[in-house]
Formats: C-alpha cells, sequence, structure tokens
C-alpha cells in the first residue's frame, strides 16, 4: 500500500486508531479538505497562476487516486463575478472555471433588489398607487373657521407685500412723501399679522416664511428705493446707490439670520429690519433738515446697526417702561418734532452697544 503523504503523529499518552476500516475514510476526507484549503491559500497568496502551479498540486495529489478533483473544488468554491476585481476576472476565470448555471448574470435591477441601497444614496422611488402627502399650510384642526382667521393674516401679510410695491412705483414717479406714507402702513401691517396669528391661534411655519419674504420685499428693496429717490439732486448718485444697495444687503442678511437663529423673548439680535424700514420711512416724510451727505451716513450706519450682534430692546419691553420716560417724546414732538424723532433714533441706536457693554461687565 502506498505511504500516505501526510500521517497524523501518535504521542505516548495518544490512543490509537480503531482499526484500518476507521482510519482509512478519516485519512481520505482529510485529504480532500486539505486540497480544498490549498487551493484557497495559492489563489489568497496570489501565487496560483494557470499552468504554474498546477504541476505541484498534481504531483502532492495525485489524479489516479482523486479523479474527481477538479470536479469538486468548482462546486466546492463557486466564485461571484460582483467579488472579483475586473482586472483579476480573466485569471480567476483560468484557475476556476465558472459555470452559468452555478453564477448566472444578473441584470442590474435584479442585483439592486438583492443588494438594498440606503435611500440616502439612491432615493427610493414611491409606490406604486400611493400618492404624496403634501404638508398642511395650517397645522391643527382644519375647521371652517380657522381657515378664514388664516387667511385673514395672511390677508395682512399680502397687503404689507403690495403697499411695498406701491411704494415703489411710487418712489419711481417721484412722489417720495406718498410712498414714505406707504411703507409706514407696511409697517403697521407687518405688526398686524404677527399680532393677530398669535391672537388666533392660527400660526403656521408657512405664515412665517411668508411674513419674511414679504418683508424683504417691502423693508429691504421698498426702503431703499424710497430713500434713493428722496436723496436724488443732494449727493452724487452713486453714493446714494451704494448706501441703498448696503441697506438691501444687510436687511437680507438680517431676515436670514432670524429664521436660523434661536429666539429671544427680550431682545434682538440687531436693529430689526421693520424697525429699520419705520426709521427710513419717517425721516424721508418728515423731511429732517439736515444735509444729504449726513443723512447718507445715518442711512449706512443704520445698515450696519441691522447686521450687528448688540442687543436691541423689543417693541414689549418698551411700552412697559414708566410713564415719565415716554413723557419727554411727547412733549418733544408737541414742540419738534423733527429734533424729538432724530433724538429718538440716536437714542435708540446708541442703547445696543451701551447694552453689550453692561452685559460684558456682568459676565
Amino acid at each position: 500500500m502506498p505511504r500516505a503523504p501526510w500521517r497524523r503523529r501518535r504521542t505516548t499518552d495518544s490512543p490509537r486508531p480503531a482499526g484500518r476500516r476507521w482510519a482509512g475514510p478519516l485519512r481520505r476526507s482529510g485529504t480532500i479538505a486539505r486540497q480544498v484549503l490549498w487551493v484557497r491559500a495559492g489563489r489568497h497568496d496570489g501565487g496560483l497562476r494557470a499552468g504554474a502551479d498546477r504541476p505541484l498540486i498534481e504531483r502532492r495529489f495525485p489524479k489516479r487516486r482523486y479523479p474527481r478533483y477538479d470536479a469538486e473544488v468548482e462546486a466546492i468554491v463557486p466564485v461571484s463575478p460582483a467579488v472579483v476585481p475586473a482586472p483579476l476576472a480573466d485569471e480567476v476565470a483560468a484557475i476556476v472555471p465558472i459555470s452559468p448555471a452555478v453564477v448566472p448574470a444578473l441584470p442590474v435591477d435584479e442585483v439592486a433588489a438583492m443588494v438594498p441601497v440606503s435611500p440616502a444614496v439612491v432615493p427610493a422611488p414611491p409606490a406604486d398607487g400611493v400618492a404624496a402627502i403634501a404638508t398642511p399650510l395650517l397645522p391643527g384642526a382644519r375647521t371652517a373657521a380657522r381657515r378664514m382667521k388664516f387667511v385673514l393674516v395672511n390677508g395682512c401679510t399680502l397687503a404689507s407685500l403690495i403697499l411695498g410695491m406701491l411704494a415703489i412705483f411710487l418712489a419711481m414717479q417721484g412722489e417720495v412723501r406718498p410712498a414714505a406714507l406707504c411703507l409706514i402702513a407696511c409697517v403697521a401691517c407687518d405688526g398686524l399679522d404677527g399680532a393677530l396669528a398669535r391672537r388666533l391661534g392660527v400660526a403656521s411655519p408657512f405664515g412665517a416664511q411668508m411674513d419674511s419674504l414679504a418683508d424683504m420685499c417691502s423693508f429691504g428693496l421698498a426702503a431703499p428705493v424710497v430713500v434713493y429717490a428722496s436723496l436724488a439732486g443732494s449727493v452724487p448718485p452713486a453714493a446714494a446707490a451704494v448706501a441703498c444697495a448696503l441697506v438691501a444687503s444687510c436687511a437680507a442678511i438680517r431676515l436670514a439670520r432670524f429664521n436660523v437663529s434661536p429666539k429671544d423673548g427680550r431682545f434682538f439680535c440687531g436693529v430689526p429690519t421693520t424697525m429699520a424700514a419705520a426709521m427710513l420711512a419717517l425721516t424721508v416724510a418728515i423731511g429732517l433738515p439736515v444735509s444729504g451727505l449726513v443723512l447718507l451716513g445715518g442711512v449706512a450706519l443704520l445698515a450696519f446697526a441691522m447686521v450687528s450682534s448688540f442687543p436691541y430692546a423689543k417693541l414689549a419691553r418698551l411700552v412697559k417702561l414708566p410713564p415719565w420716560v415716554w413723557l419727554a417724546p411727547v412733549v418733544g414732538a408737541l414742540v419738534d418734532i423733527r429734533l424729538t424723532f432724530a433724538l429718538v433714533v440716536a437714542g435708540y441706536l446708541l442703547s445696543g452697544p451701551v447694552l453689550w457693554l453692561r452685559q460684558r461687565r456682568t459676565i
């Protein structure tokens, strides 16, 4: 009997196999397992090539003893073309032939169905017969009364937008004071729609976004156009255009920052666009007796104040001030409304840096 290529070594304490009838099949099964491991080790090491290491395997495991060697290896180790890299496909096919019955060529749709893809990479199409559910504009109960309230609130927002467009048309025709009065009406409508939404309980994300867009049109575009028309002839047109463009840019930045920033119930972060537009509209409406260059500098300062990080008190906080604080502006307005307005605006603009310094000292 030829000697087996490998034999287990027995020690003094290892039991002897119980006869040849049991040891023969064990040696043959172990040899087949070593053949498979030998082929796998050669493939992982990269040393198994077609026609190169085949004589070594045949010499170590002759075919006369194991005539079904190739068929067993081919059936035990199937290779998938989705796993093997493209440059090595030919070499692997030469080493281990792939049967079409074992690994059929799958279309792309079936492969995508077998291997689920993350919806963040490839969004899954909606199922047949399932309609996309739109987000309701008015959250909560959708009764007829609430819908009427919702329409009323958004009607105030649209009124502010239309008045802003009317102010632009009047300013283009040279009627700056009526245009300034339209801006003041825009300010009133902007404050009214927010108060009504909270009062009637119909506040919604749609209303907040619509209010922000209306503010950009009325206060970010209409107010600079009215100011530009009022400065015509007193300052160079290029300087007036730069100052008004600065107001529009800062208003857009201020509104975008307000939409994404956490809300503070006591102070604004920078001068709000509504209050800045009210200051500009009242300045044009009452006609401050100042030179054009001073007015141009005040417009630029107001634009920077909108995007600053200084805390400015909200109107609800100003209303709660003691009555004697409001007595001085009322009396001053009866004496000289222009001077009183200029002092109130200057005091409000200076209150931001003062509050900021006070907060820094307390920290």
